[in-house]
């Protein structure tokens, strides 16, 4: 039944993802700047998580617990920041679905040699012809979807 869930909480969130880059689109068009619109965007998520954390009474002491880590692990609010703000310049010029099936083969070329690699920690997971082929059946459907 976990399991269940876990793929059903996937798909809504990639449901979401094209609808986020239209709607952060419009936003970045309303106020003149991609990066503006980016700014917007993450302000309002991290009102609404804000408050998720204070209705969930989430210790926020918890956050001494990074001092002991690498400073690295910070930089995954930049890598957010950049991948909505690429969304809002590239949607308006590819459309939505090119732009993220291209984001998508990204994401899964990458993962790939990541977990090859076991970068970051990830269990390693050797590439193979079959994984090779997953991906090539995306970029070939990205190829479809902008080539009419």
């Amino acid at each position: 039944m976990k399991a269940a869930l876990f793929i059903v909480l996937a798909v809504l969130a990639g449901v979401v993802l094209p609808i986020q880059a239209a709607i952060n689109t419009k936003l970045g068009k309303s106020v003149g700047d991609p990066l503006y619109g980016t700014f917007l965007s993450f302000i309002v998520g991290m009102a609404g998580l804000f408050l998720y954390l204070i209705v969930g009474r989430v210790d926020f002491a918890q956050i001494q617990n990074t001092q002991s880590e690498h400073w690295s692990i910070w930089v995954g609010g930049l890598l957010g920041a950049f991948y909505v703000a690429s969304l809002i310049i590239l949607t308006p010029r590819l459309g939505v679905a090119v732009t993220l099936g291209l984001t998508v083969a990204g994401q899964m070329a990458f993962s790939l040699v990541m977990d090859h690699y076991g970068w970051l920690g990830v269990p390693v997971q050797e590439i193979n012809w079959w994984r090779i082929l997953g991906i090539s059946l995306i970029v070939g459907g990205v190829w479809l979807i902008q080539a009419n």
